[in-house]
């Protein structure tokens, strides 16, 4: 019987407070690895060499494992230093309410985002940036600039400021804050310069 609800924030808020306690390096390098050579071996995966499958069964089975992982594992609050669980109702009435399609930008740079099945004819959404990657203030723009000029790249995935006027981007300072501050700027003025305002972030 497939759930009539979500799970809204506040109920996982409140989920997360009673959750199972669990250190974040535990987390990270004992249930998930554990839980993942688990279901590798539960749904015999296997990619043979291939970054990116194309046989149905494979396929099907990687969703399972996927749905089956999130059930066993749970997900981790690193805050709280707590994981929560979902039943399976709720994990697929959550892909049911799930947005079909987003659209990132603005203008004549505006990208729509639609999902893609196995083989699709339509070509993937492309991202371009240094993803999440730590980048000199010294060569922040210039680096974003390089991805927007490109015309194949149709969103910018930002970097992380390593310093800002100088300072250390420390995690839970207000340099932090002036960091992304200063990130959002950065892109914005490189996209503009690449001829592409409305790019999205």
């Amino acid at each position: 019987m497939v759930a009539r609800r979500y799970v809204d924030i506040f109920e996982s808020y409140d989920r997360f407070t009673e959750g199972t306690k669990i250190s974040e390096s535990d987390w990270d390098y004992i249930v998930i690895p554990n839980n993942a050579a688990l279901m590798k071996d539960r749904y015999d995966l296997d990619f043979d060499g291939l970054i990116i499958p194309e046989d149905q069964d494979l396929i099907d089975r990687l969703f399972l494992a996927g749905v089956d992982m999130l059930l066993t594992t749970g997900i981790y609050n690193t805050d709280l230093g707590r994981a929560m669980y979902l039943t399976e109702d709720e994990i697929y009435e959550g892909i049911k309410m799930a947005p079909k399609k987003l659209s990132m930008g603005s203008g004549k740079d505006k990208t729509k985002c639609k999902a893609r099945r196995g083989n699709s004819i339509r070509k993937p959404v492309i991202q371009g940036g240094p993803t999440g990657a730590p980048v000199s203030e010294e060569i922040f723009t210039s680096m974003i600039e390089s991805y927007a000029q490109e015309p194949v790249v149709d969103t910018i995935v930002s970097g992380v400021l390593n310093t800002v006027n100088g300072h250390p981007a420390t995690t839970n300072t207000p340099w932090e804050i002036r960091a992304t501050m200063a990130e959002i700027r950065y892109v914005r003025e490189a996209t503009t310069m690449a001829g592409r305002p409305g790019m999205g972030i």
